[in-house]
């Protein structure tokens, strides 16, 4: 049957209408990709200043922490020794001075140092000692505390024993520990005489520990004092700082 001019003409317009619903998908697609990637740029800028920002906050707090603990302890005793003599000079003399309650406790520390110097001040402090380490909590207590003061007392027979702070290889190689030379002996020989150091090693424990008979070229020498390698390895201990400060001091 032959096509009628209305079919003819429906035909080329069916085409076109077919020719657009293919056309649409690709356009839908492309202004979806178009709108996609400037959100997607959007999206990692913003990332990267969030990430920024987020970094420098950080420094700001790591720089400022440190400061505001010290500003806050030496604020928090200065005012509480005030205030634990004050009150004895204002019933005295009817007025308040800040920070002379201050002087009195510093004076008073600086009189029970000298006292229990003395071999009078020696003996009540082991009878109280002997007291408290019968006590069930309190002997743990103090012990904890009287292992981290020791770190600081400049008269410890500990520290008076330790020469030198060093770093040693130990447990296991690739591994350090923080040691401390406490002599020096001589190994005799067939052939030469072996120069060794002494070395102690402390355990969870300051006054624990392994000692081995290491030479020089062994040892990793540090430019830290007894006492502040005391102080970093209670700080390691309980996890304070990081062992990259301690690698910094080696030499």
């Amino acid at each position: 049957m032959p096509a009628t001019p209305t079919d003819m003409e429906a035909q080329p317009s069916g085409r076109l209408l077919a020719s657009d619903e293919d056309k649409k998908p690709g356009e839908v697609e492309r202004r979806a990709s178009g709108s996609l990637r400037p959100r997607s740029g959007q999206q990692a800028l913003a990332s990267i200043v969030h990430s920024w920002a987020s970094r420098k906050f950080a420094v700001g707090c790591a720089i400022l922490f440190p400061v505001a603990v010290t500003v806050y302890v030496t604020w928090w005793f200065l005012t509480f020794f005030d205030n634990f003599f004050s009150p004895i000079y204002y019933k005295l003399f009817d007025f308040h001075v800040f920070g002379l309650g201050f002087i009195t406790s510093m004076a008073f520390i600086f009189v029970i140092g000298v006292f229990f110097s003395s071999w009078m001040g020696t003996a009540l402090l082991g009878i109280g000692e002997w007291i408290i380490k019968r006590l069930p909590l309190v002997k743990h207590i103090y012990s904890a505390s009287k292992q981290v003061s020791a770190a600081i007392n400049p008269e410890n027979e500990a520290s008076k024993a330790f020469q030198e702070c060093v770093i040693i290889r130990h447990p296991r190689k690739g591994e350090f520990a923080i040691a401390f030379i406490t002599g020096r002996t001589v190994l005799q020989t067939g052939t030469q005489d072996l120069k060794l150091n002494t070395v102690y090693v402390p355990t969870n424990h300051v006054y624990v520990g392994d000692i081995f008979l290491l030479e020089d070229k062994e040892i990793i020498h540090t430019n830290l004092s007894v006492r502040e390698g005391l102080g970093k390895l209670f700080a390691l201990m309980m996890g304070r700082i990081c062992v990259r400060h301690v690698a910094a001091h080696m030499r």
